[in-house]
Parts: C-alpha cells; sequence; structure tokens
C-alpha cells in the first residue's frame, strides 16, 4: 500500500492537505462528543466550548513548539517555515502538556473541577489522536522501519512498519474502553489517570519501531517522556484509589 496525494484539494490556489483535514475533524469529533457527555459527568456543555476555545489553539502551538525545539536544525536557516504546521511536524507530548496547562487554568477561571474535566475529554483526545495519526499516512511520515508484513507500507519505493496505523488502532480502542470505565469511575481523575498509564504503554511500545523519533541524547524522547507518565499516572491513581476508599459514600468529588 503506497500513501496516496497529501493534497485533497486546491481552494482559490492553496492545497488543502489530508493532515490538516483529519487533525481538523478529530477536534471537532472530540468537542462534539465531550458536548454530549457533559452533563452526565456533571459539567455544563458550554463550558466544553469555553475550553475548546483556549485548548485547541494552545495545544496545537504547543504541539508544533515541542517538536521545533526538538528538530531546530531543520528550521534554523528559515525560521518561516516554523509556521508550515500542514507539511507535519506536531508532538502529540507537547500539545498534551501545554494542552494540560491551559485547561487547568481554564477550569480555575470558570471553577469546574479540573480532574473531572479531564475524566470528560481525555477519552475523546484518544479518538482524536486516533483520527489524526492517519495525517502522517498521507504526509508519509512517522513510520517505521522496514518490514515484510502484509499490511506494510510503501515509503520511498521501501516496505515499512506503519507506525501511524498501530496507533490509531490502539488509540480508537482505549477511546471504547475509557468511555466504558467513565461509567463505573470511582473517583475523579480515574479516566485521565488510565489515559496516561494506557497510552504512555503503546507510545513507548510503537515508538521503538519509528525511524523518525526525536531524540533527548541517546535516547528517543517519546519512550522517556512515556515511562514518567506512566510511572507519574500510577502513583496518582493508587493515590487517589486509596483515598477514595477511605472516604464516606457520598465523598470524594474534587472541589472547584
Amino acid at each position: 500500500m503506497t500513501a496516496p496525494d497529501p493534497v485533497a484539494f486546491t481552494l482559490f490556489g492553496a492545497d488543502i492537505r489530508w493532515y490538516g483535514i483529519l487533525i481538523a475533524s478529530g477536534f471537532i469529533l472530540a468537542i462534539i462528543i465531550s458536548y454530549m457527555r457533559a452533563p452526565k459527568q456533571g459539567i455544563e456543555s458550554e463550558r466544553v466550548l469555553d475550553l475548546a476555545l483556549w485548548i485547541i489553539p494552545f495545544s496545537i502551538i504547543g504541539a508544533r513548539a515541542y517538536y521545533v525545539i526538538f528538530e531546530w536544525d531543520m528550521y534554523r536557516d528559515n525560521p518561516f517555515t516554523v509556521l508550515a504546521i500542514r507539511n507535519g511536524g506536531l508532538a502529540i507530548h507537547g500539545g498534551i502538556l501545554v494542552g494540560l496547562l491551559t485547561g487547568w487554568l481554564v477550569c480555575r477561571h470558570y471553577k469546574v473541577p479540573f480532574l473531572r474535566m479531564a475524566d470528560l475529554i481525555f477519552p475523546e483526545v484518544a479518538l482524536a489522536q486516533a483520527i489524526g495519526r492517519w495525517g502522517n499516512f498521507f504526509n508519509s511520515e512517522a513510520h517505521g522501519g522496514p518490514t515484510d508484513l502484509p499490511w506494510g507500507i510503501l515509503v520511498d519505493g521501501q516496505k515499512v512498519h506503519p507506525t501511524f496505523l498501530y496507533e490509531s488502532i490502539w488509540c480508537f480502542f482505549l477511546f471504547w474502553f475509557l468511555i466504558w470505565m467513565a461509567k463505573r469511575k470511582r473517583f475523579d481523575g480515574q479516566i485521565a489517570f488510565l489515559y496516561g498509564m494506557l497510552y504512555s504503554v503503546e507510545r513507548g511500545l510503537v515508538e521503538q519501531l519509528r525511524t523518525d523519533s526525536l531524540m533527548i541524547g541517546p535516547f528517543k524522547q517519546a519512550q522517556v517522556l512515556s515511562f514518567f507518565a506512566f510511572a507519574g499516572c500510577l502513583i496518582l491513581y493508587v493515590w487517589f484509589s486509596r483515598r477514595a476508599k477511605q472516604r464516606p459514600a457520598g465523598e470524594g468529588k474534587e472541589k472547584a
């Protein structure tokens, strides 16, 4: 299988690429589902829209800045290419980190429990990732090394691991698992911590196959960050779980 043309269509002389279409589609679908689920999670639907207005642009900026920092040599001679996001080059970890900070500030402003909001949106984050990863396919990026497996894709005439596909499938099932768990959660933050652990496991494993990883010295930065994210979320999960068991029934909800 060979990646198709990265350009979906041309509008007023400008190429509209599949990469941007898929990322935008993921964001829109995530907002719609979060908006619909919000009341059952004890959050006003309008707060989802308030959050989206801030978190989407800042998470994109964070994802781009994170990528550019680790690949600065690519942009040093022509800094204006930093703005060419449609050509690819977004690091999900940067988007999540900046998105979390932005979300915390927005929730604090509107007096919405941050962990409860995180539980609401992280299943949809996984779904948006599942959709957005296909943008890497159209850009022929974020792939793995050579493989003889039947589902390999052709990039520059060589059959390689479709690591974008591995992550897309994982995130799709992660979305449904977190939605299922949301109906059974015992404390605020449980779904967010599960996302942090389960996505980190997948990213740490799949990153080993990739050939375009951002590096921290001799280490792949996504694997390093995934390790610490998994450990941190596991510790928080255990701690909040124990606190929930120690509280009387009716208590344990995070205060705004």
